[in-house]
């Protein structure tokens, strides 16, 4: 039997980190610009991610399916 994940200590490990609330910001500051509504299946591309110096610029940003934009991810 699995234990079960401690959302709180995540939380306070990674997820509160001002870097994380930073990058969790722009993320959503994408999806806003770009009219994506929450539930929407597909998700924002940043062509060169933000990760290594990308920007929210609309020209560094597309719409692609979910499945897609993970694919980028684990490359």
């Amino acid at each position: 039997m699995s234990k079960k994940r401690n959302y709180r200590k995540e939380y306070d490990e990674y997820h509160g980190k001002p870097l994380q609330i930073k990058r969790r910001s722009e993320r959503n500051k994408a999806r806003r610009e770009k009219g994506l509504k929450k539930g929407d299946p597909r998700e924002v591309d940043h062509k060169k991610p933000l990760s290594k110096g990308g920007t929210n610029s609309s020209s560094n940003l597309r719409i692609t399916s979910r499945s897609e934009n993970r694919k980028k991810g684990s490359k």
